[in-house]
């Protein structure tokens, strides 16, 4: 199986730091968000990696190289402008493949288990979540699960927060022409209405390190 780290976004919320470094690039506990990344998949047998890039792309290219030093396979897919996540995945989708894949995103850090749906069959779904309970700075929540399905809408008690990590069907982005800007969640809540995308709750380490504060919390928590 394939995975798929998205990397190509500006980081707004992080400037200023990153004006000079892509936010994937940052380092927690002196090691980079993106390397630990890498290191998880590779560590659950996932080494064939695609990295899509935008701002300061060539610095990740750089810092990664082909992805041996980590035990990986590394491509990258080049962004002129950042796609979003959607349109940066389905330029991906020829070096991606046709079977299912993995997608993340570049500023995690977590403890999730990669394995866990590196190994499960999507059957007639087009995707399957990894959900967490809501942070302080995203109380409302994403998504609802109910068992193993997840719905657009639903009760406070049954919503939770997108984990940013996904199994996803190719034909979810199938009609999005190649170089063209499009956001994830639409997809995914037209997938959901027609009851095609399962999901499960990681009550693990997940954080979504997107602001200097949080960033600088991590690093003083060691």
């Amino acid at each position: 199986m394939k995975a798929m780290i998205l990397a190509a976004g500006r980081g707004e919320r992080m400037r200023p730091l990153t004006d000079s470094t892509p936010k994937p690039l940052l380092k927690v506990q002196g090691m980079s968000l993106i390397e630990r990344l890498i290191g998880a998949l590779v560590g659950a047998g996932i080494c064939d990696l695609i990295i899509n890039h935008a701002h300061l792309g060539t610095q990740i290219e750089k810092a990664l190289g082909d992805g041996s030093g980590l035990g990986a396979r590394i491509q990258y897919s080049a962004e002129a402008t950042a796609l979003e996540t959607a349109g940066g995945i389905a330029k991906a989708l020829p070096l991606l493949g046709d079977s299912p894949f993995i997608a993340l995103n570049g500023d995690l850090l977590c403890d999730f288990d990669f394995s866990t749906i590196a190994e499960r069959d999507l059957g007639q779904d087009l995707a399957h979540l990894v959900l967490v309970g809501n942070p302080a700075h995203h109380p409302q929540g994403d998504f609802a699960l109910a068992g193993s399905r997840v719905a657009s809408h639903g009760q406070t008690p049954y919503m939770h927060t997108f984990a940013g990590i996904g199994l996803y069907s190719p034909q979810l982005f199938s009609h999005i022409a190649s170089g063209h800007k499009a956001p994830l969640a639409p997809l995914l809540r037209a997938a959901m209405d027609r009851n095609r995308v399962s999901g499960e709750l990681h009550r693990g380490l997940w954080h979504d390190v997107g602001t200097p504060e949080r960033l600088a919390a991590l690093n003083a928590s060691g």
